[in-house]
């Protein structure tokens, strides 16, 4: 089945199982004509001795079709409506209230401008759980106090990070969490599988834990000493993991031009979804960019089979600096 979606102030959009459509109507100098039951001359009888003039009702005629067009799907509203009232823990006072705002599959269905299938992945995407029959995100500060006691668990047990058990989490932690907040905090950092006895284990992933803790350190600071932070970053991962400034793309950027270097906050998800307004966006953060510092903010714009490049060529103008090749706007910022 074909879903059209979109509220009022939305342009709207086609939506199959899998798939979603921009939706544009073109004009066509052939009028197409509604005939029920029309029969095309294959489907009559091939006879010539048995033909009749069969007089058929014309039921109603258009000189316009829609055109559809694959699009991406519209998928930030997802966040910023889970936004509007994170999961806190099963002790939050503002949760034990009836007020906050609640979205079940089939409301985010209503509203999101995306098919079911490219919404359920978004959220698993995002991390969203769901709680009693509503989607959730978590907020930051208790998903970090989750995952805190996971690492020291982790740790105080040694435990390999490539075989966390289940059972043992839910058993050590069950007092101060609710089992399946455990459990979603492992699936959300870990990958699961089952060993050849039936138990279930998580390989921890590196590159989320690393990168989760650099946010909950750069989330408080307006900018940071790059050194410094490497520094303190290293220090607060768990052992055995490494941090990289790669596991950090699309969430922070570092300022070489300053002294000392510095990082910053930036998150792809904070900036705006349509393609001219993002690259405004990030024009106005930075007035040149290199194509290595800009395509963690735009590789979500590519649409199918669309390059990085193709994207850059047509919102930025090249040019060299200092031997290197960077990119600012075409139009003014302002």
């Amino acid at each position: 089945s074909l879903v059209i979606r979109g509220e009022k102030d939305e342009h709207a959009v086609l939506c199959s199982k899998d798939k979603t459509y921009d939706m544009k109507i073109a004009d066509t100098s052939n009028m197409l004509l509604f005939v029920p039951g029309c029969k095309t001359p294959e489907e009559l009888n091939a006879d010539p001795a048995s033909c009749n003039i069969i007089h058929s009702q014309i039921a109603g005629y258009s000189k316009n079709y829609w055109e559809l067009r694959r699009c991406r799907p519209k998928l930030k509203k997802l966040r910023k409506l889970l936004m509007e009232d994170p999961y806190e823990g099963p002790d939050s006072q503002k949760d034990q209230t009836l007020a906050f705002s609640k979205y079940t599959t089939e409301d985010l269905l209503s509203l999101i401008q995306a098919s079911e299938e490219e919404i359920l992945h978004q959220l698993q995407v995002i991390d969203a759980c769901n709680i009693e029959g509503y989607w959730r995100i978590l907020d930051f500060d208790y998903e970090m106090k989750l995952l805190n006691h996971v690492t020291q668990l982790i740790d105080s047990e040694s435990w390999p990070l490539s075989k966390v058990p289940l059972c043992a989490c839910i058993e050590e932690l069950g007092s101060l969490e609710p089992g399946e907040m455990i459990e979603h905090i492992l699936l959300s950092y870990g990958r699961k599988y089952v060993d050849d006895a039936g138990e279930v284990f998580f390989e921890m992933r590196e590159d989320k834990i690393c990168r989760a803790i650099a946010q909950m350190l750069l989330q408080n600071a307006v900018k940071f000493n790059l050194s410094e932070f490497e520094e303190v970053w290293q220090q607060s991962v768990p052992e055995g993991m490494t941090t990289r400034l790669d596991q950090l793309q699309g969430l922070a950027l570092v300022d070489k031009s300053s002294r000392p270097e510095t990082i910053f906050l930036l998150k792809v998800e904070d900036l705006p979804e349509d393609n001219q307004e993002r690259f405004n966006s990030l024009f106005g953060i930075r007035e040149k960019w290199t194509e290595v510092d800009i395509t963690p903010y735009i590789q979500d714009l590519c649409a199918e089979k669309q390059t990085v490049g193709a994207l850059l060529t047509k919102y930025a103008r090249s040019s060299m600096l200092n031997g290197v090749k960077v990119y600012n706007s075409r139009r003014p910022i302002s």
